[in-house]
């Protein structure tokens, strides 16, 4: 009698020429990831040789009831780390019948400014520091943690080791492996200073792509969790006092920084990044008021502030840039839940096509 484990390993190749397409979209909430799965005729490694698709958008807070069909636009293709084989899973994007954007689409917004002749001559480089928290599944407390209670203060957390410093290392390997498996470009995880809480290391990706490696690491790390029965935050401060919150470090750099000279192109940036603070913050990530205090690695809402090798800042230039006259900078001030679409397109409009 064949056990669940051995029906879910089946190897489709030996029987048929047909793949399973995991079609995920991000929901009306705008942290929301939502997929469905349909069967192919055969292999695909094209997106615009994807058929569209549609789902029930009353049903994700996208569409009223009486008109409630979205579309949607495949738009990358990943191999599927769960199903394994050719099987793939989709990054969409969200549709009218009518072929508009719907509110909640920000990739098609993105995806103007990334394609715009300037800012494709810059072909910049994103590298995103995703931090998350795992809680208990019931208790919403996270895990490692005692029910009701507080371990000891952070200090011996940060990529620390052992049973009593780094809780879920299990999923957070899990994740690394598939990620790497689907073909994204993820470089690297940490445990970070709060226990329960991680970190994993997007990139370097090019314009568009960083978001939509971003998304599907985020929709494997959703599945991981599923399986081991703890739930994802990306609440950027889940726990309140003295903890730290979780953000979105976003490193970023253009051609021109990378060049002979870059040094003064990215302080040039970095003028143009202050100047439009408010709307940047606006567009960070819901809840960031609570993580952005100013205490534990950050700066406060309201301050704009940039240094070298400063983790209080807004903007953190490295030694090493300083030293070599080029490079790229860090926007700290990302929440863990912000948009990488928003985030990554915002951060090349203000620098590169924005005339103040």
């Amino acid at each position: 009698m064949s056990l669940l484990s051995d029906l879910l390993n089946l190897d489709l190749s030996e029987t048929t020429e047909k793949i399973i397409a995991e079609y995920i979209w991000i929901g009306g909430s705008g942290m929301d990831v939502r997929s469905k799965a349909r069967t192919l005729p055969g292999p695909v490694s094209d997106p615009s040789k994807l058929p569209k698709w549609n789902y029930d958008g009353s049903s994700t807070g996208q569409a009223p009831g009486e008109d409630s069909e979205v579309i949607l636009y495949p738009q990358a293709i990943f191999k599927d780390p769960f199903r394994r084989g050719n099987n793939i899973l989709v990054i969409c994007d969200t549709y009218t019948p009518a072929g508009e954007p719907i509110p909640t689409n920000k990739r098609a917004k993105a995806a103007k400014i990334f394609s715009h002749p300037d800012v494709v001559a810059e072909v910049p480089w994103y590298g995103i520091e995703q931090e998350y928290t795992l809680l208990q599944k019931d208790v919403k407390w996270p895990i490692g943690w005692p029910l009701g209670g507080f371990p000891g203060p952070q200090g011996p957390y940060y990529c620390g080791a052992g049973a009593d410093k780094a809780f879920g290392r299990d999923i957070v390997d899990a994740h690394y492996k598939a990620c790497l498996y689907a073909g994204i470009n993820i470089s690297g995880i940490n445990g970070e200073v709060m226990p329960g809480q991680w970190e994993f290391q997007v990139g370097p990706a090019v314009g568009i792509s960083a978001g939509d490696e971003l998304w599907a690491a985020r929709y494997i790390l959703e599945r991981i969790t599923e399986i081991a029965g703890v739930v994802l935050s990306f609440d950027p401060k889940p726990i309140q006092g003295d903890w730290n919150g979780a953000g979105a470090h976003t490193n970023y750099s253009t051609k021109s920084m990378r060049n002979d000279g870059g040094y003064e192109v990215i302080k040039k940036a970095i003028g143009k990044l202050e100047l439009r603070h408010k709307e940047h913050i606006s567009a960070y990530g819901e809840g960031n008021e609570r993580r952005l205090t100013g205490r534990h690695e950050t700066a406060d809402i309201n301050t704009f502030l940039w240094g070298v090798a400063n983790r209080g800042a807004s903007i953190r230039v490295g030694r090493d840039t300083e030293k070599a006259g080029k490079g790229y900078f860090e926007d700290r001030r990302p929440a863990s839940n912000m948009d990488p679409y928003v985030v990554t397109s915002m951060i090349a409009e203000t620098t590169i096509l924005w005339k103040p």
